[in-house]
């Protein structure tokens, strides 16, 4: 059995970023031997109840996540412009504590955050990180932008977020890849 597992995977939930039909995609996980499968589409957590569902009927632990967008500065900030779209974040429950916080930051992203995508910012982020795994996403997060502008402070991952204690685990996390 294959023990490797993806921790990123958009689905159709995704607009204009994923095409895999929740089903389908439970069912190859399976075929290639996978034990576990995330679901962390693009600011929403609109399927993880059906990916949730396909996966425990197949046989495949399902991984609750999201790939957030994270605002520059305040969520409630929207004068930016629309270069501000925010950068990107994959949070993952490690739990049902987890899943609620991440379910909470989702649902202010859109009530609170919304500017042309759903954003959280680091104080959403300080508040409800119990429970959460946090990776650093694609070339669109703030960490591997940072490395590619070579921000000198990435050398102290506490500065870089801050110095709080509620982000330096999280961010700890992102520049060790874990």
């Amino acid at each position: 059995m294959s023990q490797f597992v993806h921790l990123h995977v958009h689905t159709q939930y995704s607009i204009l970023d994923g095409a895999s039909a929740i089903k389908p995609l439970i069912k190859r996980a399976k075929a290639l031997g996978m034990p576990s499968l995330a679901i962390t589409d693009h600011g929403n957590m609109f399927g993880v109840k059906e990916f949730h569902d396909a996966a425990v009927k197949e046989g495949v632990k399902p991984i609750l996540g999201c790939e957030v967008y994270v605002a520059t500065g305040s969520r409630f900030d929207k004068k930016r412009g629309r270069e501000d779209r925010g950068h990107h974040l994959i949070l993952l429950a490690k739990n049902l504590t987890g899943y609620h916080n991440l379910a909470k930051m989702v649902s202010y992203a859109f009530t609170e955050g919304y500017y042309y995508h759903p954003r959280v910012d680091k104080e959403l982020l300080r508040t409800y990180h119990e429970g959460i795994i946090c990776c650093s996403a694609c070339l669109g997060g703030e960490l591997p932008q940072g490395m590619a502008a070579s921000i000198a402070c990435l050398g102290n991952p506490l500065v870089f977020w801050g110095g709080t204690a509620a982000l330096a685990g999280l961010a700890v996390q992102q520049a060790r890849g874990n």
